[in-house]
This record gives C-alpha cells, structure tokens and sequence, in this order.
C-alpha cells in the first residue's frame, strides 16, 4: 500500500489508524532518510496507542518503553549502532545499494530479541540496519520525501506486511 502525506497531521494520523488494529508481538519497522518522518510517525502510533506521554526518537538510550497505553510499545532507534554495522548489500528499486547491517550480538546485548517476542508491540525506527535479524512478519513502513517544489512536507508512506 502507498499513502502520500502533505503535512505532519497526515503521517500521524495514519499511524493513529495503524495504531488502533495492532495487536500484541506486532513489529513495525521504520525506514526513512534523517528528517523523513520516522519520530513523527512514532508519534502519532502511540498517541493511537493511548500513550499520552512525550515521544522522542531514543537514538541515545537505543529504547525506550511506553507502557502507559493499550499495550506496551518498545520503541526502539537504531540509527546510533552505525559505529558497529558491516556492509551488506539488498536490493531496491530493482538496483542493488550497500546496507549496513548491525551485527546480532550487539543486538542481543541490548536485550533487542527479548522485546521482539514480549508482550507489546515494537516500533524500530532505522530498521533497515537490522533488516536481516527481523522476523518476516514485520510490517515495513518506509518514509520518502517528495521535493516536486509544491509541497514542502509531502511524503510517501509505503507499507508492505499490514
């Protein structure tokens, strides 16, 4: 499926929806270039949630627990794990492009495994680095600006496993 946001509003209130059908051991991966609207996206996810509490993205603490909603939401950001990924290669947009993939026992360190089978819902912002580890039931949310010189904040929202 591919949605198109033209504001800040849009992107949250489709996680909103999203949201409100997730169920417990649902993963939701995020995938998008830095300011795409991953953190809004998470936002607006747990606000669907039922979680009243200030979301920001965990790039230092690498997660961050919400349990005051529905269900408890593991959000996790793996953007700083960069210092330790090897390259790897995937394939998008039929051209094959470098990927950093985050080496599992780092992973583990972090106790990452434990939340991917708990009783909540994970939301993994940089995704992608670990694509390789997720388990193929995963939903894949990938964020793309779109700079066609009309819409500041136009955004495709493409979602494949919902």
């Amino acid at each position: 499926m591919i949605y198109e946001s033209f504001s800040l509003n849009d992107t949250m209130t489709l996680a909103k929806d999203i949201a409100k059908k997730a169920k417990v051991g649902d993963i939701i991966c995020l995938s998008g270039e830095l300011g795409a609207g991953k953190t809004a996206f998470a936002k607006g996810f747990a606000q669907g949630l039922g979680i009243s509490d200030h979301i920001s993205s965990p790039t230092f603490t690498l997660m961050q627990l919400y349990d005051h909603g529905r269900l408890p939401l593991y959000h996790f950001d793996l953007y700083r794990l960069a210092e330790e990924m090897t390259t790897s290669y995937h394939s998008t947009d039929d051209k094959m492009r470098p990927i950093e993939q985050i080496d599992e026992w780092i992973l583990d360190d972090i106790g990452f495994f434990e939340y991917l089978n708990s009783n909540g819902i994970c939301l993994i912002e940089w995704a992608e680095h670990a694509q390789h580890l997720i388990p193929s039931t995963a939903i894949w949310i990938r964020i793309r600006r779109v700079y066609d010189g009309s819409i500041a904040e136009k955004r495709t929202i493409h979602i494949c496993g919902l």
